[in-house]
């Protein structure tokens, strides 16, 4: 490849680049304020500030509880019956933002694969097309080739729902082995 195509590549690149990184922003604007804060909750629950801060809460509770501390008088003695219910209701509601996160992030996963495959989808005609394009030029030109069946089927385009009834029918056949 010359400079020029790799110049060009690198500018569709880029441009590529440049609209999935606006299309992700443009989502993430989309978002209800619900949502952002769910979004906000679990990337701090999920960081190392997070384990700490946890650390410091449970490890000072459990020593003021203790009956350790000089002039303290513990207000949750052993076994800590206040600490678990509030440990487990911080659970609850940790589970809850983590699971709204993670829905958002399952509908854009399938957004993009749904993207992926009619990208897939468009290649795969494109290139069906090529290939009646390229063995038509090379019978109007006389250039003899064998018969081949699989470049025949190659010319034909591929029904996704087929595809998908056929790998339906194996992974069937599969496990009923």
């Amino acid at each position: 490849m010359g400079t020029a195509s790799q110049g060009h590549v690198a500018e569709v690149i880029t441009r590529n680049i440049h609209a999935i990184i606006q299309a992700r922003d443009d989502a993430t604007a989309l978002r209800p304020p619900s949502h952002r804060v769910a979004d906000r909750i679990t990337a701090f629950t999920g960081s190392m500030a997070s384990v700490a801060l946890h650390g410091l809460l449970f490890g000072g509770w459990l020593v003021l509880n203790a009956g350790v501390v000089p002039g303290v008088t513990p207000w949750d003695p052993f076994p800590f019956v206040m600490l678990a219910m509030w440990a487990s209701v911080e659970a609850i509601f940790l589970t809850t933002f983590v699971l709204i996160s993670q829905n958002r992030m399952q509908r854009l996963a399938d957004q993009r694969a749904d993207l992926n495959l009619q990208i897939d989808l468009l290649a795969e005609h494109e290139v069906t097309r090529l290939l009646e394009l390229v063995d038509e030029i090379a019978k109007r030109l006389g250039i003899p080739r064998p018969p081949d069946r699989e470049l025949e089927m190659l010319k034909e385009d591929v029904a996704p729902t087929t595809v998908l009834e056929q790998i339906e029918e194996i992974e069937r056949t599969r496990h009923e082995h």
